[in-house]
């Protein structure tokens, strides 16, 4: 029976990706696997320690920290978020879905810190993205994808969505994306700081997660991969090198896709989850607010308008949820979320199994590619 090294090889055989690095973990027994190249012009190969762009991943690590801060009283899922936000204290609504911006009604009530955990905001992407509310947000917000420089700093975030309306009432919808980049705002307004060091002080050093941040440092680059676009005639097109957008500290720290990390990072993460808020002795949130994180909250007509998105899946706080044995890879209760740029991390709590797999690929649209769902294929094998 082939591995997940062996999986991903065959991609890198066929040219769909450019190098792959994947860890695999079944009742803690680890296995590790790293193909193909980091750097292609270059020769440098994908090693265990190789950093990579987690693009929506991020959304896990954003909503831990909402959950530990919840946890400790910093603020509570019912608070409105307008609290802290008051750039968004009176948002309007497309009047109907589709509908042109011009024509709205105010939003019927005030948006919560569960809305945004939940992606139920009212701000985000629809699976038809010709909406013009839809199409205003990624115009404005996400001009290039998953490369942050252009994404406006928080400030001038906040003042494109309280100009733009809703393209859903609160917590009708689940809408990707934006909720948790709002969510990343809230965090710094909440403590103070900015969200990489709310992020830090919650979640990074405690778990000991010494190469996941929104920037790589000058000494770290070596172990960089390149991040490339394989939807080309020619092979592989070079989007963002290592000395590029992840040199420096982003004008926003997002919340929703901006982190870099690596498998054994991202193990540490997934381990606590698995281990309901406790990793090598040490508790650092409760079990119940861990099961709260990686329990759906969508209903099912939410889950349906959503499946260009889910794929199937529900959707907890910043990460989807397995909710029925519909693909091979799917197992109930499964939590992790992919990233744009080729990246996957799930826990599967029934199994105690941990799959992670980090490529540099960007994906050209909400579809998984092939080779997250045969390498999560092979992780739900006995």
């Amino acid at each position: 029976m082939r591995g997940v090294g062996e999986v991903l090889q065959t991609h890198v055989d066929r040219g769909t990706v450019a190098g792959a690095v994947a860890l695999t973990s079944r009742r803690g027994e680890v296995d590790v696997a790293a193909v193909g190249l980091a750097d292609v012009d270059g020769g440098v190969p994908m090693t265990r320690d190789t950093i990579v762009r987690v693009s929506s991943m991020t959304k896990n690590v954003t909503a831990l920290a909402t959950t530990m801060l919840v946890e400790g009283g910093a603020l509570t899922l019912d608070d409105e978020i307008r609290r802290w936000l008051p750039e968004l204290d009176a948002p309007v609504v497309v009047a109907s879905p589709g509908g042109p911006l011009d024509d709205v009604v105010p939003a019927d009530r005030a948006v919560t810190v569960l809305d945004l955990l939940t992606s139920r905001s009212g701000w985000g992407f629809a699976s038809d993205f010709s909406s013009p509310a839809v199409a205003e947000i990624g115009r404005l917000l996400r001009p290039t994808g998953p490369l942050p420089a252009a994404i406006p700093a928080a400030d001038d975030y906040l003042a494109v969505l309280a100009a733009t309306p809703m393209a859903a009432q609160p917590g009708r919808a689940f809408l990707y994306d934006i909720s948790l980049d709002v969510l990343g705002i809230l965090l710094e307004r909440v403590c103070g700081t900015g969200l990489a060091d709310v992020l830090a002080e919650h979640v990074l050093e405690p778990l000991g997660m010494t190469d996941t941040g929104f920037f790589v440092p000058a000494d770290r680059r070596d172990r960089f991969a390149c991040l490339y676009d394989g939807d080309t005639a020619d092979g592989f097109s070079l989007v963002d090198a290592p000395d590029d957008q992840w040199a420096s500290p982003p004008p926003l720290a997002s919340g929703a896709g901006g982190l870099v990390s690596t498998v054994d990072d991202w193990h540490r993460l997934l381990r606590l989850l698995l281990g309901r808020g406790e990793i090598d002795g040490v508790r650092l949130v409760s079990g119940r607010a861990v099961d709260q994180l990686m329990t759906n909250h969508l209903t099912p007509g939410q889950e349906a308008l959503a499946e260009l998105f889910l794929d199937g899946q529900g959707w907890g706080f910043g990460g989807g949820v397995d909710i029925a044995d519909r693909e091979p890879w799917n197992v109930i209760g499964r939590y992790g979320w992919v990233g744009g740029t080729g990246t996957s991390g799930y826990v599967t709590p029934s199994t105690g199994t941990i799959s992670i797999v980090m490529t540099q690929m960007t994906l050209g649209g909400p579809t998984s590619p092939q080779h997250l769902y045969d390498a999560w294929t092979d992780a739900a094998r006995p």
